[in-house]
C-alpha cells in the first residue's frame, strides 16, 4: 500500500482574467506576463517537492503553468505531462467571453447566485464533480497498478484523519514527509473548487488547523494562484475507509491581482 499527496495547483493569470472576462473551456488564452511570473514564483516553491506524476488540463493556460513548476522542479524536470480533458475549467456555455458581470446578470434573472447558475450550453456543477471523480478514479487505479493495491476513494465512514497544522511561511514540503507517492495537478479556479468541495464534503477530508472555508472556496489567494494538498492517509482497501486531510498552502511573493476562471 501507498501514501498519495495531491498538489492541487491553479493556473496562473491570463489577458481575459485582468479583464475580468470568462474563459471557461471555449476560450484558450495564454498566460500574461503576471501569470508567467506567477507560475515561476509556484515553480521555486514547490522546487523541491519530488513530484512522480505531473497532470495538467489540457487547456494552454493550465499547460504553460505547468511547464513552468515542471521546469523549475529539482526533481521532475524530466518528468512526463500527461494532458486530461477531465481537468478543464467548468464549461460557462454562451457566457464564454463574456465580462462576469453578464454572467451574474443572467443568474440573477434566474433567482439564483452566479456560483450555481448554468448557463445555457454549460456544464452544471454535478458534472464538473463527475469529471474530477473520474479522473480521481483512472488516478488511483494508474497508482494500484504500479505501486500497490488500493481502491478508488469513497465517503469515509468514520472521522477524518486529524489535518497537518500549516505555520505561517511554511515549508512545500510541510505534512508530505510521510507520502510515498506525489502527483501535480494544475487546473482551474472553478474546478478546483468543485474538486475541494467533493474532498471536503463527500470524503469527509478535513481543513488543516487554522484554516478558513473561505480560504479553500475562494476565488484565488491573494497573489493569483493557490496550492492544496490532498492526503490521503491510508488509501482505501477492501472495507477500509478513505481518511484524508488537506494541507492548504497560499503562496506569498507572486504579483498580480485574484483572477477567476
Amino acid at each position: 500500500m501507498f501514501t498519495l499527496s495531491i498538489t492541487l495547483v491553479r493556473h496562473g493569470e491570463t489577458q481575459y482574467n485582468k479583464e475580468k472576462l470568462l474563459q471557461g473551456q471555449g476560450v484558450d488564452t495564454p498566460l500574461s506576463e503576471t501569470g508567467v511570473q506567477q507560475a515561476e514564483a509556484v515553480g521555486k516553491y514547490l522546487r523541491d517537492i519530488a513530484f512522480n506524476y505531473v497532470f495538467s488540463s489540457n487547456l494552454q493556460r493550465a499547460i504553460h503553468t505547468a511547464e513552468i513548476i515542471r521546469r523549475n522542479n529539482t526533481h521532475c524536470s524530466g518528468t512526463e505531462m500527461v494532458l486530461d480533458p477531465l481537468l478543464r475549467e467548468r464549461g460557462f456555455g454562451v457566457a464564454e467571453g463574456h465580462p462576469k458581470e453578464h454572467l451574474k446578470n443572467m443568474a440573477n434573472a434566474a433567482g439564483q447566485s452566479c456560483r450555481d447558475y448554468t448557463p445555457p450550453g454549460g456544464e452544471t456543477l454535478d458534472q464538473v464533480k463527475l469529471r474530477f471523480k473520474k479522473f480521481l478514479k483512472a488516478l488511483f487505479q494508474q497508482l494500484s497498478d504500479e505501486h500497490g493495491r488500493a481502491g478508488a476513494p469513497e465517503a469515509a465512514n468514520g472521522t477524518a484523519a486529524a489535518a497537518s497544522e500549516r505555520a505561517p511561511g511554511g515549508s512545500a514540503e510541510d505534512g508530505l514527509q510521510e507520502a510515498s507517492v506525489h502527483a501535480l495537478v494544475v487546473s482551474h479556479g472553478a474546478y478546483i473548487r468543485v474538486a475541494i468541495k467533493h474532498l471536503l464534503e463527500d470524503l469527509k477530508s478535513s481543513l488543516p488547523a487554522g484554516a478558513k472555508m473561505s480560504q479553500v472556496f475562494s476565488p484565488c489567494p491573494k497573489h493569483g494562484h493557490q496550492s492544496l494538498r490532498f492526503h490521503p492517509e491510508p488509501l482505501r482497501v477492501g472495507p477500509r475507509p478513505l481518511c484524508c486531510s488537506l494541507l492548504l498552502h497560499q503562496q506569498e511573493g507572486a504579483p498580480g491581482e485574484p483572477h477567476s476562471c
